[in-house]
């Protein structure tokens, strides 16, 4: 009986603190802004080749990111490494563009930036302000390509993946298996 007791106090208290924080909105800092590192490829035009090669430029920088990206384990880690490699990320680009008889250059920064709604395999993101790596090729006039660097959303070819876990559900357990 005292179990049941603390347990419901527990869900008592997390369901408080998420009417209390979970409506933050845009201007708040929501969890899912702070959480993710997103990236954001813009295409020198909506020209059908700029467009072409924009994709052949995200499949280097994310072959080049994801052992990166794998090895990080908050989103200030994958901002330390992307920010210390944003040459490397510009010199990916430009080899792909190079390869395919492209002359313009391409910039690599992270800045925040606004984002819409979007969802990636089941996680909603909504729209706001977040940090991104912005990647754009020539004038960075075109449409563009988008997804989450951090935790690794679109980052996750060979052997990476994603664990989501809740220190409260650990918390809960760990009483329940004393």
């Amino acid at each position: 009986m005292k179990k049941a007791a603390v347990v419901f106090l527990l869900a008592a208290a997390i369901g408080l603190i998420a009417l209390l924080f979970g409506n933050t909105g845009a201007a708040g800092g929501s969890a899912s802004e702070t959480e993710y590192l997103r990236i954001h490829i813009r295409a020198n035009s909506n020209g059908e080749a700029d467009q072409a090669v924009k994709y052949k430029v995200r499949d280097g920088i994310v072959a080049y990111l994801t052992p990166v990206a794998a090895s990080c384990t908050t989103k200030e880690q994958a901002i330390d490494a992307i920010s210390e490699r944003l040459e490397d990320v510009e010199a990916v680009a430009e080899r792909v563009l190079r390869e395919n008889g492209y002359s313009y250059g391409a910039r690599a920064s992270i800045r925040a930036e606004e984002f819409p709604t979007r969802v990636y395999d089941g996680v909603t993101l909504e729209a706001g302000i977040y940090d991104a790596l912005i990647v754009e090729l020539g004038t960075g006039a075109g449409d563009n390509w988008w997804c989450v660097v951090y935790p690794p959303l679109c980052f996750t070819g060979g052997n990476v993946s994603v664990t989501y876990r809740s220190k409260i559900l650990e918390i809960i357990q760990n009483f329940f298996d004393k």
